[in-house]
């Protein structure tokens, strides 16, 4: 059955090869994202609008087209996203709030603009694309990591308060993929911006891979869809083997201290 999708983000990574697998099953698809002319690279079958996610105008319009074209929305995804790491002292206030407008508050907008459509329809489905990092909190993240919990935490509290409405709420938490993500990197970290390039553009699996799997799980209505072996091993070693998921970090964070410049002697911890 067809659906009418709404996809942010949608002219590049993710957004992209879920629009193109959409539109190959005979989905209706309407890409939005931040160029003002319909980029090259949206597939000729999807719509196109711009749409900042910071911008509730922006939202509200992009609702009504869907109202006045389509006269409803089966799915919305909240794909639009950006890149940030850095350190608790390094990384800027301003870096900070402009991560959670865009990462968290932009999916907020979207769950909060689209819902009353979804509950007058009694139907839909809201697909909120988080991140490994909303479920394992590695160190030099901070910004990052507490957007993608904060999805994850939105996408669950969603997914019991809109069930009475039958209105579907899914959360997709894939671990490094190669995309171009890492282009919207910014800060003043450049320790934690060089192995956060270094992850996504050596990752092993593209995003193609990992939008087949986020359509599987979208099709099985699950509440959180894990893309990959190395997030569901971090995942469920931090919830039953808790011991061993912090010797990981620890390690982790020695090793981010070192290449920052820290003295050996200096770094205390197991």
């Amino acid at each position: 059955m067809s659906r009418r999708v709404l996809v942010t983000g949608g002219a590049s990574g993710l957004g992209l090869a879920l629009t193109e697998l959409m539109l190959d099953r005979g989905d209706t698809v309407l890409v939005v994202d931040l160029a003002e002319d319909r980029p090259d690279a949206v597939p000729e079958g999807a719509a196109y609008r711009r749409l900042d996610v910071r911008s509730q105008q922006d939202w509200d319009a992009a609702m009504a087209w869907v109202r006045d074209t389509w006269g409803g929305l089966d799915l919305l995804v909240n794909n639009a996203g950006v890149a940030t790491g850095g350190r608790i002292d390094v990384e800027s206030m301003s870096d900070w709030e402009r991560v959670v407008d865009i990462n968290l508050l932009g999916v907020a907008r979207g769950c909060h603009t689209f819902t009353p459509m979804f509950k007058a329809q009694k139907s839909g489905h809201i697909v909120n694309v988080a991140s490994l990092a909303g479920l394992v909190h590695g160190p030099g993240m901070s910004s990052y990591n507490a957007t993608k919990a904060g999805v994850v935490a939105l996408s669950e509290t969603l997914s019991f308060e809109l069930a009475p409405w039958s209105i579907d709420v899914s959360v997709v938490c894939p671990a490094f993929f190669r995309t171009n993500l890492h282009h919207s990197f910014s800060g003043k970290d450049a320790a934690m911006q060089e192995a956060g390039v270094r992850l996504i553009t050596q990752a092993s699996v593209d995003a193609a891979h990992i939008a087949a799997i986020v359509l599987k799980g979208v099709d099985a209505r699950k509440r959180v869809i894990l893309t990959d072996r190395l997030g569901r091993q971090a995942y469920y070693s931090k919830r039953f083997v808790r011991p061993l998921y912090d010797r990981m970090l620890t390690a982790q964070a020695k090793r981010l201290a070192r290449r920052a410049g820290a003295d050996p002697a200096e770094l205390t911890g197991d």
